[in-house]
C-alpha cells in the first residue's frame, strides 16, 4: 500500500512537472496553479500536516518555476521577443515582492493560503478570459514604454502574489502587458518568463529562511523545500519548456487557452473548497 501511495505520488508530480514546462514556453507562466495542488495531495498523503504541506507545495512551486522560466526565457530570447529592460524592472521589483509575500506566508495558516491561492488563480483566469480578444490577435493598445517607472508596482504587486500563492505570476501579467502596458502577445509572454524567474528567486529565498529548523519537514528538505520534489518537478519542467516555446511561436494557441482558463477556475475553486462545500465528489 505505501508503494504504491508513492508511486502514484512519483508519477502525480513526473506529470505535472510535464505539462508546466510546456505551459511556461507557450503562454508565459509559471505553473504553479498546476504544481501547489498535486504537490499538497503527496505530501498530505505521506502524513505531512496540511499547514506545513501546504507552505512546502508554495516554496517549492516557486523553486521549480526558476530554472523553468528560464529555459523559456531562453527560447523567447532567441526569437527576439524579450524586451529586457522592462522585464529586469518587473523582476527587480516583483523579487522584493516575493520575498515579503512569502514571508507572510510561512507564517499563515493552510486554510487562509489555499482560499488566497484559489481567488488568485480564478482573478487570473478571468483575466485571460476577458483578454482574449486582444491576446490572440497580438494587437496592443501602446507601445512598451522604456521608462522603468511605470513598471514598479506592478511587479512590486505580482511579487507579492507570487511569494503568497506559490505561483510565477504570470497568469497575472500576461493578460496586464498586452492590455496595460502596450506588450503584444509574444513580447508579453517572453518578458514575463523575465519577471517570474526573479519572483521565483525572492519567494524560494523567503520560504528557505522562513521555514529553516521547522519540526515536521519531510526528509531532504532545505527549509520549506523540498528537494524530492524540486528534482521530479523540474527535471520534466525544463525538457518541455522548450517545445511549448516552439508551440507558441508555431501553432494558434486557443483552444490550450481554453483549457487552461478551464483548469485555471477548477483548481481555484478546488482549493477554496466550494465543491467540498456543495459536496461534489469532483
Amino acid at each position: 500500500m505505501i508503494l504504491d501511495i508513492h508511486l502514484q505520488y512519483i508519477l502525480a508530480l513526473l506529470g505535472a512537472g510535464v505539462v508546466v514546462g510546456f505551459a511556461c514556453g507557450l503562454l508565459g507562466i509559471g505553473g504553479g496553479f498546476i504544481m501547489v495542488p498535486v504537490q499538497i495531495w503527496a505530501l498530505t498523503s505521506t502524513g505531512i500536516e496540511p499547514t506545513i504541506a501546504t507552505r512546502i507545495a508554495f516554496g517549492t512551486s516557486l523553486a521549480v518555476i526558476l530554472p523553468t522560466a528560464l529555459c523559456g526565457c531562453y527560447g523567447h530570447n532567441c526569437r527576439g521577443v524579450v524586451l529586457l529592460r522592462p522585464g529586469l524592472a518587473l523582476g527587480l521589483s516583483g523579487l522584493l515582492g516575493a520575498v515579503m509575500g512569502g514571508t507572510i506566508a510561512a507564517h499563515a495558516p493552510a486554510d487562509l493560503l489555499k482560499a488566497i491561492f484559489g481567488m488568485v488563480v480564478i482573478a487570473g483566469a478571468m483575466r485571460m478570459l476577458l483578454a482574449e480578444k486582444i491576446l490572440l490577435r497580438g494587437v496592443s493598445l501602446a507601445k512598451p514604454s522604456e521608462e522603468i517607472m511605470p513598471y514598479i508596482p506592478w511587479g512590486m504587486a505580482v511579487g507579492v502574489v507570487s511569494g503568497l500563492t506559490g505561483i510565477g505570476g504570470g497568469v497575472i501579467l500576461v493578460p496586464v502587458m498586452t492590455i496595460a502596458m502596450g506588450f503584444n502577445i509574444f513580447q508579453a509572454i517572453g518578458t514575463s518568463s523575465v519577471a517570474i524567474a526573479f519572483n521565483a528567486v525572492g519567494g524560494t529565498f523567503a520560504y528557505i529562511v522562513n521555514g529553516w529548523g521547522v519540526s515536521g519537514l519531510p526528509a531532504y528538505s532545505l527549509g520549506y523545500i523540498d528537494l524530492f520534489q524540486f528534482m521530479l518537478l523540474a527535471g520534466t519542467s525544463v525538457l518541455t519548456a522548450q517545445l511549448g516555446v516552439k508551440a507558441a511561436h508555431r501553432l494558434p494557441a486557443e483552444q490550450l487557452r481554453y483549457i487552461f482558463m478551464i483548469l485555471m477556475i477548477y483548481v481555484g475553486l478546488k482549493m477554496m473548497g466550494v465543491f467540498a462545500f456543495l459536496g461534489l465528489p469532483i
